[in-house]
């Protein structure tokens, strides 16, 4: 059948020809595909008309933002970010000082951590609103990662010198990723296992503040709930009523004040206070009521000063440096996925771009700076940038103020904390993370895609009956699965022709579409690929039969041209193009004709440096659906009508005589 079509084709007029590519040289089309996979922003692109010293400013303000934007700085845009660093320095202070004690580690670092990450992040980071400081989750991880090798209690100093390790190879890795423009690994963490992780976290940390809560001295290292729960309530008869008293308090008050926050602007500032004013409240309490003698713990001594330094503390040898190794890259990795996310949020509110890449190199910065000088783990955390945000804050320059009003905390005002109690920096946290379950995200993942929504669940479950680590590992292993399949398992869809135009789309969306007699037209919506060139095949061979069969069923023409579109197949590769030649003999054995629509540059040229093009025939490739079903069209009503014809004149002739 395909060379008495191919003869047919001659004489049909065809509006437009594929083309075979122009062949490049290998070394171009090798650094052309690098750009697109490593520079898709084109980050080159401002040296491009520069020369000398200019060029040299450009990369200086490339690295560090601040040499870009702090010319145009006004007096107008210093009064707004004071205001905004004062504020988010209200709530760093106490927050710094949670979740120091979250992470195992000495409330004093929760203010180091204030300090020196923020004034590098100013300097090297391009979001205007994010506020730089320790996160919960990042906290909670580090002390469940390195709390398997080494007891904080036990060892506090090996401890101590794992966590400033763990934030050093956190900062390498991230300033990495930003300079070899490797951020798309980060994408592996989707939004729905962001939503899901983060909402874990966020459940297994206040399950974690019960023991703040409920004054318990011995509490489990495990972060699941059913070992939560049992160490609870088989010290019921310890739970302390002072502890419980206070807890419930200042969290009935730090929960209201976010309610109200809602309401206006005017209780925006009271929530933005709140925590402070908890601190504040709760050692007045504890000081005047000398309630530590009565099983209220507090926060005791505080160093006076700044950072001290901490290179010589840097465990780089084996044993422990594998643990932070480890511990280093999945928090690096965690609290990179969240920094950038939060920054976005709030770029997209205010119209401006951030670049993921710089913003990587900058936390990197940021990270191994403070583990050079007694910091851990630092990143963009939500809520504190929520709260720059909304008090107005202009530039950058609000996390130099709120560095500077923690620096005068280190130098003279650490003693006033000494009374602070424990219940209370757990009723701070506890308010944080309620913010961070996001269940309207949850039900909106149900509505849209109910995979998503699994991915999402299977993050939350693995985290909160698991461990942190089982759950984002689940997370990035469903949501790997779930690209895997989408490779390995192309949808396929069957097209028919929009009535009274020449568009072909899906029958199964458009149900007015009409299917072609004696032609077949399919979509394939992915590149072709080892992965999915088995699939597609039988996919193919399936369709045909399915079709064939509704023919015979119906009584109608029988089938005589298989068309695939194109147009979605990016590219393909020798598997693939293995597949498009069994296909072309498969169709041939049951006397179809192969016909291809809309194939793309790259398709073209491997098919025809495969020979390929040769076996389909270059007359049976069009750039249109609707050219390749006129054609087809063609064929079967004209020049075929017309074969028949003669014939049947000939057989009347033969019977005559």
């Amino acid at each position: 059948m395909g060379n008495t079509d191919a003869a047919y084709m001659a004489g049909v007029e065809v509006a437009h020809r594929v083309p075979v590519p122009t062949p490049r040289p290998f070394l171009d089309t090798f650094c052309s595909n690098l750009k697109e996979t490593f520079f898709p922003d084109d980050p080159f692109r401002q040296f491009k008309q520069e020369k000398g010293g200019r060029r040299a400013i450009r990369a200086l303000q490339y690295f560090f933002p601040i040499f870009e934007w702090a010319p145009n700085y006004t007096f107008s845009f210093f009064r707004a970010d004071l205001i905004a660093g004062i504020t988010i320095a209200s709530l760093a202070i106490p927050q710094g000082i949670s979740y120091a004690k979250l992470a195992n580690l000495p409330p004093i670092l929760g203010l180091y951590s204030s300090f020196v990450p923020p004034l590098v992040y100013a300097m090297m980071g391009s979001s205007k609103d994010l506020a730089v400081g320790t996160v919960a989750v990042a906290s909670l991880l580090l002390a469940s990662m390195l709390g398997k090798t080494v007891s904080a209690k036990e060892e506090p100093t090996l401890y101590l010198h794992l966590a400033f390790t763990a934030t050093f190879f956190a900062g390498v890795l991230q300033a990495s990723l930003g300079l070899l423009r490797l951020g798309f690994i980060v994408d592996f963490l989707s939004h729905s296992t962001i939503v899901g992780f983060m909402g874990g976290a966020a459940t297994v940390v206040c399950l974690q503040q019960l023991k703040g809560i409920l004054g318990l001295e011995h509490f489990t290292t495990n972060t699941d709930l059913i070992s939560v729960l049992e160490s609870v309530f088989s010290q019921v008869h310890q739970w302390r009523w002072e502890s419980v008293v206070l807890g419930c308090g200042f969290l009935s008050f730090l929960l209201t004040t976010r309610i109200l926050s809602k309401r206006g602007s005017l209780f925006f500032w009271l929530s933005a206070a709140a925590p402070l004013t908890s601190v504040i409240l709760g050692s007045l309490v504890v000081y005047f009521s000398h309630a530590e003698t009565h099983g209220v713990e507090v926060i005791g001594h505080l160093t006076k000063g700044l950072n001290p330094p901490s290179l010589t503390k840097l465990t780089l040898s084996p044993p422990h440096m594998l643990v932070a190794l480890k511990t280093g890259m999945v928090t690096g990795i965690i609290a990179l996925a969240e920094g950038i996310a939060v920054g976005r949020s709030f770029a997209m509110f205010k119209n401006y771009h951030i670049d993921g890449n710089k913003e990587m190199i900058a936390f990197g910065a940021m990270n191994v700076a403070g583990s050079l000088t007694s910091c851990y783990l630092t990143t963009g955390p939500f809520s504190r940038s929520a709260v720059n945000y909304n008090a107005g804050c202009k530039t950058a320059v609000s996390n130099v103020v709120m560095a500077l009003a923690v620096m005068v905390t280190l130098l003279f005002l650490t003693p006033l904390f000494h009374y602070t109690p424990l219940v209370v920096l757990s009723s701070i946290i506890i308010s944080a993370m309620l913010g961070l379950i996001d269940y309207e995200a949850a039900f909106h993942l149900w509505k849209v895609d109910k995979i998503d929504f699994c991915v999402c669940i299977g993050a939350y479950l693995g985290v909160v009956f698991g461990s942190v680590e089982i759950g984002l590992v689940t997370a990035v292993l469903v949501s790997i699965l779930r690209v895997l399949l989408f490779i390995a398992r192309p949808r396929t869809t069957m097209l028919g022709n929009i009535p009274n135009s020449m568009a072909y789309r899906r029958m199964d969306q458009y149900p007015g579409a009409q299917s072609i007699p004696g032609v077949l037209v399919l979509g394939i919506d992915a590149p072709i690929y080892f992965a999915n060139a088995n699939y597609l095949r039988e996919r193919i061979s399936r369709w045909i039969n399915e079709e064939e069969d509704r023919l015979r069923v119906n009584g109608k023409a029988s089938l005589h041209y298989v068309i695939l579109d194109m147009g979605a197949v990016s590219s393909i590769d020798t598997s693939g193009i293995s597949m498009m030649k069994e296909t072309k003999k498969a169709l041939e054995r049951r006397e179809l004709q192969l016909v291809l629509a809309n194939p793309g540059s790259e398709v073209m040229k491997k098919l025809d440096s495969s020979k390929v093009l040769e076996t389909i025939g270059h007359d049976w490739i069009f750039l249109t659906v609707g050219e390749a079903v006129g054609a087809c069209n063609y064929i079967l009503h004209t020049v075929k009508t017309g074969n028949l014809m003669e014939n049947g004149g000939v057989m009347a002739l033969d019977s005559h005589v």
